[in-house]
Formats: C-alpha cells, sequence, structure tokens
C-alpha cells in the first residue's frame, strides 16, 4: 500500500489558501473603486479650469 504524501497535500492546502486571499484581496479592491466612483461621478480624471479669466501675468496697456 502506498504512503500518503503528506507535503503534497499541505502545499495544494496553501496554494488554495493564498488564492483564496488573493481573489478577496481583488473583490475589495473593485467594491472600494465602484464606491468612490458612486461618490463622485463627475470626476473622471479631468481637472476643471476656468478658461474665462484673463492670464494674470500680463501687464495691461496703460
Amino acid at each position: 500500500m502506498a504512503k500518503p504524501n503528506y507535503s503534497f497535500a499541505k502545499r495544494q492546502r496553501d496554494l488554495a489558501k493564498e488564492q483564496k486571499k488573493e481573489e478577496k484581496l481583488q473583490r475589495k479592491k473593485a467594491t472600494a473603486e465602484e464606491d468612490a466612483a458612486a461618490l463622485n461621478p463627475d470626476t473622471e480624471g479631468e481637472v476643471a479650469t476656468d478658461e474665462t479669466e484673463a492670464p494674470k501675468d500680463q501687464a495691461p496697456d496703460a
């Protein structure tokens, strides 16, 4: 009769645990991104600028 390979079984358990941990981390990250997007739907990497204002570094003609 063959002996059980305990080190192989332990390695498989450790790999499964690590994979489950990574999946949980990715789910948390995705949820956090969705929550952040829900809080600020208008800001998608854009920076608001006021183009109607004249540049301040030019001297007025007098």
